[in-house]
């Protein structure tokens, strides 16, 4: 789960637009954070919502009066030292709990991901390893050694192959990929999000529950992305693996801070973007990658953005399965999310050297706009998708008066992003485009903006 462009994107397309929570609610930004976020009331059981869902009922139309499900938390995190609420301090000490309805509601879901989201995960015995896509780099331990130095040679023959190669490579793209490359090495950041998310961690570590299962697996794939990416890095010599590790070191030490971060309809859509995003990134890279005639990366990217697809695939089916069961709840986390500052997983990366006032994030973000490894326009190309896959403009009768504003909201934006996007090239046209160093590629400098 790697990418970069989303949330300057958001932040940039969104805040230029004046779009903030007071122009969702009449109530104000405040108004509507506590609507989203609202404790969870009595309501029907999630299982009577399923059985409805999928029978003669009308979708979601009585699941969208189970409004409360909504909600993802309360409206700040509790500082447990002094049992009140972390007001403006840096100390966030504990989330509260999810609803027990979105808990429910997540858990009923059990055993269709038995069914539909653990057979997208490739068998271990027959999914692709790093090694498959790098010079082989073992000797047969041969009587003599005749047998060793053949392997030697060749190992000499494919490193030389593939330095060649990975010479035509562009900086920019070079940056690109080692900014995937450090987001993907993270990866113990993102199971743990997964972890703490109610209804979906895995309690024991090893837990034969299908959300568990999944998360498990999902990692022990995603976790060959990483490895990947990091050794082709290593091998074309062409960046200071010293400071990529320290960006590595940094980004999982700094982490990662989550809008909701125990709400699993905010977890879920959450996934379903950053894994299109991710798919979307990789499949440009390694386009490029060809273009400039380094074949071994273009199918690096390529493994790597399969996988990608197939994860956005389980996320992405997931919250469609929450959206028959509550849909009102899900639009207006849809929605929350689409107005919140997104979070993504490479924000906080630091090679720790800083960067004349701008973050390395910020930095490596212009410079993926730039190249079209992910840019505005794929951005809003998402939203029109994730909008068109849920069905958002056909949610009906079941939705509450703030239901309905959260769809409309949402149904609207792609199209004010796409008219930013033409005023931002706009000014970019007229601008002189600047340059940003990096340390991962021994401070030389790349165009940006």
């Amino acid at each position: 789960m790697a990418t970069q462009g989303l949330a300057t994107v958001m932040t940039v397309k969104l805040g230029s637009l004046g779009w903030s929570k007071s122009n969702y609610s009449s109530g104000g930004g405040a108004a509507l954070r506590l609507l989203l976020l609202s404790p969870a009331q009595a309501q029907p059981s999630v299982h009577a919502l399923r059985a409805c869902s999928s029978s003669s009922c009308s979708r979601g139309a009585v699941a969208g009066r189970w409004s409360a499900a909504a909600s993802s938390a309360t409206s700040a995190p509790v500082d447990s030292s002094s049992g009140g609420v972390a007001g403006g301090g840096e100390m966030m000490v504990e989330w509260p709990a999810a609803p027990r309805e979105q808990v429910e509601a997540i858990r009923s879901l059990n055993g269709w991901v038995a069914e539909n989201m653990l057979p997208l995960l490739t068998p271990v015995d027959s999914a692709w390893q790093p090694h498959d896509y790098l010079p082989r780099s073992t000797a047969a331990a041969a009587a003599g050694g005749g047998e060793a130095n053949d392997n030697d040679r060749a190992f000499a023959e494919e490193l030389a192959e593939l330095r060649a190669a990975a010479a035509c490579v562009p900086d920019d793209v070079l940056v690109c990929l080692v900014g995937n490359m450090v987001t993907e090495e993270a990866l113990p950041t993102y199971q743990s999000m997964f972890n703490r998310t109610d209804g979906v961690g895995d309690d024991t570590g090893a837990s034969a529950v299908p959300w568990a299962r999944w998360i498990r697996g999902w990692t022990a794939e995603e976790n060959r992305h990483g490895d990947l990416l990091n050794r082709y890095l290593y091998l074309t010599g062409r960046v200071d693996m010293r400071q990529v590790e320290i960006t590595i070191h940094h980004l999982l030490s700094n982490g990662m801070e989550m809008l909701m971060p125990k709400s699993p309809y905010h977890s879920l859509i959450y996934a379903s973007f950053q894994e299109r995003a991710t798919f979307i990134s990789h499949g440009h890279t390694a386009r490029l990658a060809v273009k400039h005639g380094d074949r071994t990366l273009s199918k690096i990217c390529g493994v790597v953005a399969a996988d990608e697809r197939r994860h956005e695939a389980a996320y992405t089916r997931a919250s469609a399965e929450l959206f028959d069961v509550d849909p009102d709840g899900m639009v207006r986390a849809l929605a929350y999310v689409m107005l919140g500052k997104v979070t993504m997983p490479g924000l906080l990366m630091s090679d720790g050297l800083g960067g004349g006032g701008d973050s390395l994030f910020a930095r490596f973000s212009a410079v993926a706009q730039r190249a079209g490894v992910y840019t505005a326009s794929d951005y809003g190309d998402m939203v029109e998708h994730f909008v068109r896959r849920w069905r958002v403009a056909d949610l009906g009768a079941g939705l509450s008066g703030e239901g309905r504003r959260a769809q409309e909201y949402v149904c609207g934006l792609a199209p004010k992003i796409r008219r930013m996007e033409e005023l931002a090239h706009r000014r970019a046209a007229r601008g002189e485009p600047g340059l940003a160093r990096f340390s991962w590629i021994f401070n030389r400098a790349v165009v940006v903006g």
